[in-house]
């Protein structure tokens, strides 16, 4: 049943806001089954005024029986295109246990969303997550996406060009950047991997900046903890070159961003902190925009963050 749940109660991750202006209101989605590490049971969606306290939840996906996938489903992201709404998520497929990121459909922000693709559009032999999705300058969809450090070590960021009507791929995937390639992010040894440097990349986010710059945030992991950081397209173009900030934007504990503006026209950055299961929480910060630049607000991080400490 449906109640009023505050930030600090709310277990979600990979926290995706859509502001309805129209309806004075925020939809809020995520990953929100209690243990996205295993057996998945669908995502909920919350509806809220003040980014704060929220009704909810609300069931925006629960699979069929013959759903493709059992595990892991993570990092739901939905667009109003073309007159419905799309959701962007990523599943362990049941066939060969790859994660890849597939397209479900509604006609509403609250659901009921349904599979649109024909399974995840990522390619099958790839371990693909946290699709997100860019309309370029010529009005054509793609997909950005990670594919996942566990295949190649070092986790890159990858586009591909989707169909217009988003249900298949339309290209083959292009490498953008790999994590190494930022200065601010380390590596770190894994049990299963110990005789290798992996390096994460997660939850890419792509914005158009005020002075036309194209911006992706995207995370990783800066002495094994969560952090969050920027990249800019040189040419403008999805395919880049893109160039990475020299620092984190965000470093304590805290990734998995998307930008929006706020009902009041704040521009505000949404993350989930800490990154660990159970505790992870959706966090709001307001955020100043400078010539391109992100400045996480200062007073902001220190009066929202407080209650986590």
């Amino acid at each position: 049943m449906a109640k009023v749940v505050t930030n600090q109660d709310l277990q979600l991750r990979d926290p995706f806001v859509i502001p309805v202006p129209e309806e004075g209101v925020y939809y809020l989605f995520g990953s929100t089954d209690r243990n996205i590490w295993g057996k998945g049971i669908g995502f909920d969606v919350y509806v809220g005024k003040d980014l704060n306290a929220w009704d909810g939840p609300y069931a925006a996906f629960r699979p069929e029986a013959d759903f493709y996938a059992e595990n892991n489903f993570w990092a739901p992201e939905v667009y109003k295109h073309q007159e419905r709404c799309y959701m962007f998520a990523t599943f362990r497929r049941k066939d060969n246990n790859l994660l890849g990121t597939a397209v479900l459909v509604s006609d509403s922000l609250r659901g009921p969303f349904v599979p649109h693709s024909d399974g995840p559009v990522t390619p099958k032999d790839w371990s693909s997550l946290d699709g997100t999705l860019y309309i370029d300058e010529a009005g054509l969809p793609w997909m950005v996406f990670c594919h996942e450090w566990q295949q190649v070590a070092d986790g890159q960021v990858c586009a591909m060009r989707l169909s217009l009507d988003l249900r298949e791929s339309a290209g083959e995937p292009v490498v953008l950047f790999t994590a190494s390639e930022a200065p601010w992010t380390t590596s770190f040894q894994h049990p299963r991997y110990p005789d290798q440097d992996n390096y994460v990349t997660d939850g890419p986010s792509m914005y158009r900046a005020k002075n036309g710059e194209l911006l992706m945030l995207w995370a990783s992991f800066i002495n094994n903890t969560y952090a969050l950081g920027v990249a800019r397209s040189a040419s403008g173009s999805v395919l880049g070159p893109w160039v990475q900030d020299a620092e984190a934007l965000y470093q304590s504990d805290g990734g998995h961003a998307m930008l929006f503006e706020a009902l009041d026209g704040r521009l505000m950055l949404a993350i989930h902190t800490p990154n660990q299961t159970p505790n992870e929480r959706p966090l709001f910060l307001e955020v100043e925009e400078q010539e391109g630049r992100l400045r996480v607000v200062a007073e902001a991080r220190g009066k929202i963050s407080n209650w986590l400490r």
